[in-house]
C-alpha cells in the first residue's frame, strides 16, 4: 500500500448525535420508503421494494441515479445486519442472470446508541471487499468523500426530527 493513501483500512465512519430517539431514527433506517431522505443529493430515489426492513439476509431494491453510472438505475441492497434499534448495514449489489444479488464489495452501516442528549449515529461507509474490476468500473474508490457521511447524518437528522 502506498503511504499516500489517504484510506489505509478501505473504511470510514463519522458520527452525529440526533435529538431523537433510537426507534425514530431506526424507523427510517429501516423503511426503504424514506431511504432517499437519507441521502443529502437526489442519488437515491425510490423503493422499488418498499417493504420494511426486518431481517438479516433480506433484500430491499431501490431506484437511483447517477452520472457516472449513465443516469437512472437499480440497487439491489442485501442486509447483512438487523439489530433493532441498535444497528442495521446492507451491502449493494446487482443479480446475476440466475437472479442471486451479488454484492459490489461495498456496506453502509448505521450504529446508534441512545445518550442524554438523543442517539449517537455513527455511519460507517466500508469499501475494503470490493473488486479491482468493480473500482475500475467505478473509476476508483471510495465513491463519496467523509464529508458525505456528515451531510447523510444531517440529512437524515432532519428527516427525523422534521415537524
Amino acid at each position: 500500500m502506498a503511504d499516500s493513501d489517504p484510506y489505509p483500512d478501505e473504511r470510514f465512519s463519522r458520527s452525529r448525535t440526533i435529538p431523537a430517539p433510537a426507534s425514530a431514527i431506526f424507523a427510517v433506517l429501516a423503511d426503504p420508503s424514506r431511504h432517499q431522505e437519507t441521502e443529502p443529493g437526489d442519488w437515491v430515489r425510490t423503493a422499488f421494494d418498499p417493504e420494511p426492513i426486518t431481517e438479516v439476509g433480506q433484500i430491499f431494491g431501490m431506484n437511483m441515479y447517477g452520472e457516472g453510472a449513465g443516469g437512472d438505475y437499480q440497487m439491489h441492497n442485501t442486509v447483512t445486519t438487523f439489530d433493532s434499534e441498535r444497528s442495521i448495514a446492507w451491502e449493494p449489489g446487482q443479480p446475476d442472470e440466475t437472479g442471486t444479488v451479488i454484492p459490489g464489495g461495498w456496506r453502509w452501516r448505521y450504529d446508534l446508541e441512545e445518550v442524554e442528549t438523543g442517539t449517537e449515529v455513527r455511519l460507517t461507509y466500508d469499501w475494503s471487499a470490493t473488486t479491482q474490476e468493480t473500482r475500475d468500473f467505478f473509476g476508483g474508490f471510495p465513491v463519496v468523500g467523509p464529508e458525505f457521511l456528515d451531510e447523510s447524518l444531517a440529512t437524515l437528522e432532519r428527516a427525523v426530527t422534521r415537524q
